[in-house]
C-alpha cells in the first residue's frame, strides 16, 4: 500500500468514526458528573445522556469513539421510565456481532442491537458495533459502588462495563428532578446537586 493510499484510508476511517459516533467522552470540570436532558422530536419523551467513559483507548485517536454511558428515557404523559447501558464499539479484525448482557449475577438483561457498521476492508477490516443493554430502575437504585455489565458477542468475546456509583447517583437525580409528567424542559443540561 503505498504512502499517498495509506493516508486516504487513514483520512476515511476518521471521517466515518467521527460521522457515526454523536457525542464524545467527555469529563466534567467540577468532578460532579453532568447530565444531559433533551426533548426528542415528537416531544413526548425526555431523554437523558450521562457523562461518557472511555470502554477501550479510541479508535485509531478519534475522541468520538469506543465509549459507553447510560441513558433514560422519561416518558412525559404517564413520567414511566427506561433505563439503558449505551456502547459504541470501534475495532480492526472479524466483525464481533455483540447480541447478549448479563449483569453481575450472571442474569440476563434485555439486548438492544442499534447498529453496525463495516468501516473499510482496504486494508483489513475494521467495524463500529453501536449497542445497550436495558437497566431494570430497581437494580440502579439498589447498586451501592457500582454496576457491571457484561456484553458478549457471536464471535465469543466479552466485554465487562463497569459504571461507578456517582454516575448512576447523577443520573437517578437528573431523572428525579424531571419525573413528573408535562414538566417543560428548561435547559439542554443538568448537573446532578
Amino acid at each position: 500500500m503505498s504512502c499517498r493510499q495509506r493516508a486516504y484510508l487513514a483520512i476515511s476511517l476518521g471521517i466515518a468514526l467521527t460521522s457515526c459516533a454523536n457525542l464524545a467522552p467527555r469529563q466534567p470540570a467540577t468532578g460532579i458528573p453532568s447530565v444531559e436532558a433533551r426533548e426528542d422530536s415528537s416531544h413526548r419523551f425526555i431523554i437523558f445522556i450521562g457523562p461518557k467513559a472511555q470502554h477501550a483507548p479510541p479508535f485509531l485517536g478519534v475522541p468520538e469513539t469506543n465509549f459507553y454511558c447510560l441513558r433514560s428515557f422519561v416518558d412525559r404523559r404517564n413520567g414511566e421510565t427506561a433505563h439503558q447501558l449505551y456502547v459504541t464499539d470501534s475495532y480492526f479484525g472479524a466483525e464481533r456481532g455483540w447480541d447478549a448482557a448479563r449483569d453481575s449475577t450472571g442474569a440476563s438483561l434485555p439486548f438492544i442491537a442499534i447498529g453496525d457498521d463495516e468501516i473499510t476492508c482496504d486494508a483489513g477490516c475494521s467495524y463500529v458495533e453501536e449497542f445497550a443493554a436495558k437497566l431494570p430502575e430497581s437494580a440502579l437504585r439498589a447498586t451501592p459502588d457500582e454496576l457491571t455489565v457484561t456484553f458478549s458477542s457471536r464471535s465469543g468475546d466479552e466485554k465487562p462495563i463497569v459504571v461507578p456509583a456517582k454516575q448512576i447517583t447523577a443520573q437517578l437525580a437528573a431523572v428525579d428532578a424531571r419525573r413528573t409528567p408535562a414538566q417543560p424542559i428548561a435547559a439542554s443540561s443538568t448537573n446532578s446537586p
